[in-house]
């Protein structure tokens, strides 16, 4: 099937692209690719939404009575934790672009199909459960296109009764909306050398819960944000807490994937830090609807990597315009997908086709989402490079005389090692015990997967891969402990002994069934043996209203 522009993924990027388009020229044919089941299926975010990229986009957003939207953030509230006390921390001294007033709190999925309804209605094709798999290249060694994978084919690699063969989708361009790391943009990142071997991109795994809570404890337009306890040594992160709509609040925790302890376990960290008196005291009285956890991109600035190749362009989390010390990156990614719209229509209109949109990846830094990353540019390799209380201090101060007088007295800092490579042995660290879940406030892996919702065909290839099946078993067991059984927060990977007392004869299980597509395995396993595929489209969680 031919087309003017070929989108992969569905999320604010890639709608705001196909929505922008459209704008510009009805007449210009342009698919999307989805490899959720519906539009917002796979979307997890906060979100406090910065609504920048909404008012240009949609600048009536604020009067459809079908937008989502609905909150505005009325109340701004930071916290350091400790074990058992919480200290609100003033807000004059915070950095002006850390200030949440004129944002609104809501669910990014929700949203998400609200900019999916906008883009049908302008004539843009979507094919929700189509997962693509591989990019089409021209002789030049372009990309002219994309493939969806197959379907119907069976755990042993064979077609089944139901088998259908992918589709091969061509346009003249192609954009990539995929989000944080993936599988097609790694592709191209690989293939184009895209990347920046002095920075390289960094990430974290965020992971929330949505509740619905009882009047007395909802506040409307409340936003709060915490950082210190339960984290500890060689880790950091922070959590938030956002009350909007029908009672609802969200609450989440983000940890950094650079953390040292092979025996962290984001999830129980997450599950941990709800016991807090502090967020206890919201929770314990509420009912817990979804559960969702998701890889964000943190490297910012100076980990971007080359934001097009022959044939196509990154936008969004794809090219890693996520604001992680804001913890926002919607706004970016819709600025991103209308920037990339004004390039497209414009080769479109000179007759070009499949060659590079110099001039997106020449603008962005200049636009407002260069203003936006340049500012935070330090605050990460800061927290990386002195720890929690200074590095927070620093990142603080270095914000400010960006703010004031648009420098810094760091310069540009570079990330460091990536983050697979940031694991100690675990001869060399304390191993961390948690508590048991209390089924009050905290849960474990197994009832948090059942509301993320989540399901995969069994009878197919299983999609998480490994390099060398002897990996994790002969090498990453003795050394790490084996990471993945812990940093998976929904319980994908295990070791199995034949005999549990002796911890004999151990075997590396992979429960793909289990899988929330957060793509932390293909950043963080030390080995970098584990391969995140794209599973039959339509797999994966769906989660309600993330």
């Amino acid at each position: 099937m031919e087309y003017d522009i070929v989108v992969v993924g569905a999320g604010p990027a890639g709608l705001a692209a196909a929505i922008r388009l459209k704008a510009l020229d009805p007449n210009t044919s342009v698919v999307i690719v989805e490899k959720g089941s519906v539009v917002g299926a796979h979307i997890l975010s906060g979100a406090v939404i910065d609504p920048i990229g909404l008012d240009r986009l949609a600048p009536d957003w604020r009067t459809d009575p079908e937008c989502p939207l609905k909150t505005p953030v009325v109340d701004d509230r930071f916290y350091y934790l400790t074990q058992t006390r919480s200290v609100r921390l003033p807000n004059w001294p915070m950095p002006r672009l850390m200030n949440n007033h004129g944002n609104f709190v809501g669910s990014l999925g929700a949203l998400t199909r609200w900019l999916g309804a906008r883009a049908e209605s302008l004539g843009v094709e979507i094919y929700p459960g189509f997962a693509a798999t591989e990019l089409l290249f021209g002789d030049k060694g372009e990309v002219v296109g994309i493939a969806t994978g197959d379907m119907g084919v069976g755990r042993d690699g064979e077609p089944k009764p139901n088998f259908s063969r992918g589709m091969e989708l061509r346009g003249k361009y192609v954009l990539l909306a995929e989000g944080a790391r993936g599988s097609i943009s790694k592709q191209a990142i690989a293939r184009y050398k895209l990347d920046s071997p002095n920075s390289p991109q960094k990430y974290g795994i965020g992971l929330k819960e949505l509740w619905q809570v009882p009047a007395e404890k909802f506040s409307p337009g409340v936003v709060e944000h915490t950082f210190g306890w339960p984290l500890a040594g060689g880790a950091s992160g922070g959590s938030f807490l956002y009350h909007y709509d029908d009672r609802l609040v969200s609450v989440g925790f983000v940890v950094h994937l650079n953390y040292k302890n092979p025996t962290l376990s984001p999830f129980d960290e997450f599950q941990q830090f709800k016991t807090h008196p502090l967020i206890r005291e919201t929770l314990a009285a509420g009912k817990r609807l979804a559960y969702g956890a998701r890889a964000i991109t943190s490297g910012g600035w100076q980990s971007v990597p080359k934001v097009v190749f022959p044939g196509g362009a990154l936008i969004g989390c794809a090219a890693g315009f996520l604001n992680f010390a804001r913890i926002k990156g919607s706004h970016n990614a819709i600025l991103s997908g209308m920037l990339a719209a004004d390039k497209l229509h414009e080769a479109l209109r000179d007759g070009r086709s499949h060659d590079e949109l110099a001039a997106y990846e020449n603008e962005w830094r200049g636009s407002d989402i260069g203003a936006d990353l340049h500012k935070v540019r330090n605050v990460k390799p800061l927290w990386s490079k002195f720890g929690l209380t200074l590095g927070v201090s620093l990142g603080g101060l270095d914000m400010w005389t960006n703010e004031l007088f648009g420098l810094s007295m760091f310069g540009t800092l570079k990330q460091g090692k990536a983050d697979y490579a940031t694991l100690k042995p675990i001869s060399e660290v304390t191993p961390i015990a948690y508590p048991k879940p209390d089924g009050v406030v905290s849960f474990d892996k197994s009832s948090s997967v059942f509301l993320s919702n989540t399901n995969h065909e069994e009878d197919q290839p299983v999609h998480l891969r490994l390099i060398d099946p002897t990996t994790p078993i002969r090498e990453n067991l003795p050394r790490y402990g084996e990471p993945a059984r812990l940093y998976c927060p929904v319980g994908v990977y295990e070791v199995v002994y034949g005999d549990e007392k002796q911890q004999a004869d151990p075997r590396f299980v992979i429960n793909a069934q289990n899988c929330v597509h957060c793509k932390t395995c293909d950043i963080k396993d030390p080995a970098q043996n584990i391969i995140w595929t794209p599973p039959e489209g339509g797999g994966g969680p769906n989660y309600p209203d993330m």
